[in-house]
């Protein structure tokens, strides 16, 4: 690989992992955060909340990628970090399990717009 070729993977692989990251690090701790918040004693919604990023990105994925093929692909990138970060801290700062669930689903429609 030249070294622009291992800048671009090492870019690349870094802004994924910090993603993951971001998503997988509150799977441990979840429950017992969301049974602090208004709402958040159900499990049912503690379930919606940790599944709506996988179900609305899986649903919108393919959509979405047909919307952004026109467009320029380094604005679109830099655009969803953006915004995933925004909406990680909406769910940060959110004081009930609705906001989380919004926060959720708002960063998965971000990134289902990924190219």
């Amino acid at each position: 690989m030249t070294a622009f070729e291992r800048r671009a993977s090492a870019g690349l692989a870094g802004i994924y992992g910090l993603r993951m990251l971001g998503l997988f690090i509150i799977l441990p701790i979840f429950a017992l955060y969301a049974e602090k918040l208004p709402g958040g004693s159900s499990h049912l919604l503690m379930g919606i909340a940790l599944g709506a990023y996988g179900l609305t990105q899986a649903v919108l994925q393919i959509p979405a990628g047909l919307d952004v093929r026109s467009l320029r692909r380094k604005p679109i990138i830099y655009a969803g970090l953006v915004i995933f970060a925004l909406g990680s801290f909406i769910a940060a700062f959110a004081d009930n399990i609705y906001w989380v669930i919004a926060a959720v689903r708002f960063k998965a429609r971000v990134q289902s717009m990924r190219p």
